[in-house]
């Protein structure tokens, strides 16, 4: 499944002309990112999950910045590229997680590159999958420090270019690390958590840092150390209980971080930001904080998403509204680092500052369209699908409608009224349907030349590269398997 793509479209002011002259631009903080897959907006406690416990998260909740109305991508890659670049990962050719359209195209520069040019330091442990042939790896996209697995997930093998080291599981995994692979011994986040903080504490002092830790948990295939997953146990169903003790593990590993900041004295100078990838998948069933659809879908339930923003001693904690979302992550890090983009950089990025929120959360924010859709259309050469192949595919909000394409047209919901998405008003409100579906065409014409991973499949390469250096290195033989997606 995947994960949905938001833009925006007209309603969007310059980095310049949305950050403030003063107060937290340039102050240059340390700042960890960590990034959750497929872990969904209601799979937290602070959320009012009933069954689930993440203390941790729910600490990150109350002591920063949170936004309630942040909204992701559908799905895994779609999300990673748009974070990184400030824009709707279209715009970077990504509409799949597989067969070469998840590559971020190499003429977009990412955040990391931006931060390292302001002279930070930066690291990336977990999930990359934005392109495993050489060119496309995060040490060519800004990144000093890379340990990283292959794919869209541990042992994931697709025909082409994304695959990562043959017969990986989540236990023990072999991890590719600043070009060579290493076995690793243990659970795979608890691996990603290790390597980050030594990281961490090797660079601390010297100059500040991006420490970039996008887990790959609680993506399937299910499985987590077994204490984590038995309190859970006979509360739910036993698949349940493993998600539920994967997160449960993230969230200890969170706690360990911020543990960890505190102990070496950096806490006061480090922002961390938490979010989720995508709309959930495996606690659905349990608790969806009232939101209508999953991963993989562009209603409220596919892209909502936490986001908490936590800075000891200089952001107040407080609950922000506004409709924001992850194409907001570039300009606000970039401005914090002091970094005045140039005119490259202001044609690429379309998210807004949050500093103003941040600072502010009540301060004036200008409405704004933001635009998902799931891709996936078939891999094959097939033309672009503007509405998707179903409902629920394809969506574009303001702050206060979203416009979702049913089976045969535009359906509208009214979300102040009606936040689950229940009642289709658009022949209430015809205004809006044409004003909004005009906003949506508009973007589907800029992004189709955008799209230069379509015709990729026809030149992938025959084996995976993670496959064929880890062959090269080790001398195993390859084993080609498949898992679902």
């Amino acid at each position: 499944m995947n994960k949905i793509a938001l833009t925006t479209v007209a309603m969007m002011l310059s980095l310049v002309a949305s950050v403030p002259a003063e107060g937290l631009v340039a102050k240059r903080p340390n700042i960890v990112v960590i990034l959750t897959d497929d872990q969904g907006f209601g799979d937290i406690s602070a959320n009012g999950n009933p069954i689930l416990q993440t203390p941790n998260l729910d600490r990150l909740h109350h002591e920063g910045v949170r936004f309630s109305d942040f909204h992701v991508s559908p799905s895994c890659s779609p999300t990673r590229s748009a974070l990184l670049s400030g824009r709707h990962e279209f715009k970077n050719g990504v509409t799949h997680t597989i067969l070469e359209r998840e590559r971020m195209s190499l003429q977009t520069v990412t955040i990391a590159q931006v931060l390292k040019s302001a002279g930070y330091t930066t690291g990336i442990f977990g999930k990359w999958h934005l392109g495993d042939e050489d060119a496309y790896q995060p040490d060519r996209r800004g990144f000093n420090e890379v340990f990283i697995h292959g794919a869209g997930g541990i042992g994931q093998t697709y025909p082409g270019s994304g695959g990562d080291a043959p017969g990986n599981t989540y236990f023990n995994p072999a991890i590719k690390h600043n070009g060579k692979f290493e076995k690793t011994t243990g659970f795979c986040t608890d691996v990603f958590t290790t390597q980050a903080l030594n990281w961490i504490e090797s660079v601390k002092g010297t100059k500040p840092f991006l420490c970039y830790i996008p887990y790959n948990a609680p993506h399937g295939p299910l499985s987590c150390p077994p204490q984590f997953a038995k309190p859970y146990q006979g509360k739910v169903t036993p698949n349940e209980a493993i998600f539920f003790g994967m997160i449960a593990n993230i969230d200890e590993n969170v706690g360990r971080v911020l543990a960890k900041l505190q102990e070496w004295g950096i806490e006061n100078n480090t922002l961390v930001v938490f979010m989720n990838d995508n709309g959930g998948t495996g606690g659905c069933t349990i608790f969806n904080a009232g939101l209508r659809g999953g991963k993989c879908t562009a209603w409220e339930g596919g892209t909502r998403a936490a986001s908490f923003w936590r800075w000891t001693h200089t952001l107040k904690p407080a609950e922000v509204d506004k409709l924001t979302g992850h194409i907001d992550v570039f300009p606000t890090l970039a401005a914090l680092a002091g970094v005045t983009l140039d005119e490259k950089l202001k044609a690429q990025v379309e998210g807004r500052s949050l500093i103003p929120l941040l600072e502010n959360p009540q301060t004036d924010w200008a409405d704004r369209y933001l635009v998902a859709h799931v891709g996936r259309w078939a891999s094959n050469g097939t033309k672009p699908q503007k509405y998707g192949n179903g409902a629920g595919q394809c969506s574009i909000r303001n702050s206060r409608y979203s416009l979702v394409h049913g089976k045969k047209d535009w359906e509208l919901f009214d979300l102040k009224e009606d936040p689950d998405q229940e009642n289709d008003v658009a022949a209430q409100h015809p205004d809006i349907v044409k004003e909004s579906s005009a906003a949506y065409d508009q973007w589907w014409q800029e992004i189709l030349p955008r799209l230069e991973n379509e015709q990729a499949y026809k030149t992938a390469p025959k084996v995976n590269p993670f496959k064929e250096q880890y062959q090269k290195q080790f001398g195993t033989n390859m084993n080609q398997r498949t898992q679902p997606k």
